[in-house]
């Protein structure tokens, strides 16, 4: 008999019209959809629970997990979203099947996160947790400026604000903690545990840097992530995703793959990623793990979750290693040989190059657009962006739908100022980067130029009807 699957869909993650054929293709597959699902993608699926209007969080969003997977009889319960990696861990311990396991709230929880790598000694920033304005004050007074205020629940640079000095302490706890309300009031973000929204850290900025790293004028930003996956309590590192910079306050814009990175400082970076995620104590999923570059060979962990990265990390890796992640997390959550590499994968092993970037009203420079445009892949010449046999198109499931204006850029929104994510395709590495630059740099001027010309099509077309 079809083995079954339990999907529980969520806001993030990796687009469904990517993933859902992935799992089918393992079991029966079900899907309790706390997020309506794109269209035709009901064909893939045996049965869906629409569920996007019941605002869960806690016991009662595992209690649904776990009366949804008794309903159908799963024999593995999955979740690909930052938002259910500790509901589904829970779900899954309850019903005994294999999943994150308890560290899976270590993960996402960037509190518990940082203790556990304190205990393990994992290189990270020094950081204070803060739950009121007083808290950011002693936090400031303790540690050395700057400081970054983050979500310990957030993700997407949501709620993320730079206080350089004391006057900034008040106005900046008062923004992050409405901009995480907001967020969560309009779905926005999924906080899962009450009174998330008030749950914060305070941390030293890490003294990136690309010396020691990337050559100069590479392009390349100064931290990168590890794609992996645990299996049965082994992690297994895949391959590393390098960035371009980020704008501020820490927007992220591009990830790329295959790394460029000389083969020693790779095997590096992988050895530090792999005592971040040992220290977490995870069981079976997926990983994501964001390391800052330093002077002198040095390393410091950002973050690491308990999930496969989002965007279209997933397609970049499929194009670029020829790998299926996430039918290879499917199969170690149903108990079957799923295959991991033996060793982490590098340019090397790649064919060809990709990335994500993200759709937002800046530049690479972090430069608000100059207008205010209304979004329509339609209009863009995207040929005219890119170099001749690159290949750049939309992710429709994670971008606002034509028509839409583009969210205007404001340091603090994270995803609630992100209009979509572009997926881009070259020959290598190098083509890519300059290919991102130019989209990143060029989209304003490419989307003005299209609406102006369609304005001009219209009228002409106007005035031949008279």
């Amino acid at each position: 008999m079809k083995k079954r699957i339990l999907l529980v869909h969520s806001r993030s993650g990796p687009p469904l019209d990517f993933a859902l054929p992935r799992l089918a293709a393992r079991g029966e597959l079900h899907v309790l959809a706390f997020r309506p699902l794109p269209a035709g993608a009901e064909a893939f699926c045996a049965s869906v629970v629409p569920a996007h209007e019941r605002r869960l969080k806690g016991d009662e969003l595992v209690d649904a997990i776990v009366e949804a997977a008794l309903r159908v009889g799963a024999d593995a319960v999955c979740g690909l979203s930052e938002y259910t990696v500790v509901p589904v861990a829970l779900a899954a311990g309850r019903l005994g099947l294999p999943g994150p396991g308890p560290g899976a709230v270590s993960s996402r929880d960037k509190r518990l996160m940082r203790a556990a790598w304190e205990k393990a000694g994992v290189p990270q920033p020094a950081y204070r947790t803060v739950t009121s304005a007083a808290d950011l004050r002693r936090a400031f007074r303790e540690l050395r400026p700057p400081l970054l205020l983050k979500s310990a629940w957030g993700a997407g640079s949501t709620a993320q604000l730079v206080i350089s000095a004391e006057e900034q302490i008040g106005p900046a706890w008062q923004e992050a903690s409405a901009v995480m309300k907001a967020a969560d009031a309009a779905n926005v973000l999924m906080l899962e545990v009450p009174g998330a929204e008030d749950d914060f850290l305070a941390e030293e900025i890490i003294p990136g840097t690309t010396r020691s790293w990337w050559e100069e004028g590479s392009g390349y930003g100064d931290y990168l992530s590890v794609e992996g996956i645990v299996v049965e309590g082994v992690y297994h590192p895949v391959c590393i995703t390098s960035r371009l910079p980020t704008i501020p306050p820490y927007m992220e814009l591009c990830n790329i793959a295959p790394c460029e990175l000389p083969l020693p400082l790779q095997r590096a970076i992988e050895s530090v990623a792999r005592a971040a995620v040992d220290a977490l104590g995870l069981r079976t999923c997926g990983t994501h793990t964001e390391i800052k570059l330093m002077a002198d060979g040095e390393l410091a962990l950002i973050e690491s979750a308990a999930r496969f990265g989002g965007a279209a990390i997933l397609a970049q890796i499929e194009h670029v290693y020829g790998l299926d992640l996430i039918g290879m997390l499917a199969d170690a959550l149903l108990g079957l040989p799923a295959g991991p590499p033996d060793s982490m994968l590098t340019g090397q092993d790649a064919e060809g190059a990709a990335c994500t970037l993200s759709l937002l009203a800046t530049n690479a420079a972090g430069d608000p657009w100059s207008k205010d445009l209304v979004w329509d892949s339609r209009v863009v010449d995207w040929a005219s962006l890119v170099t001749p046999g690159s290949r750049i198109e939309t992710v429709p499931s994670l971008t606002v739908p034509d028509g839409t204006p583009m969210p205007k850029y404001e340091r603090s929104g994270g995803k609630m100022v992100l209009g979509g994510v572009l997926y881009l395709e070259s020959a290598d590495p190098v083509t890519l980067v300059h290919d991102a630059y130019a989209v990143l740099n060029g989209l304003e001027d490419a989307l003005a130029r299209g609406w102006h010309e369609q304005a001009a099509q219209e009228s002409a077309t106007h005035r031949g009807v008279e």
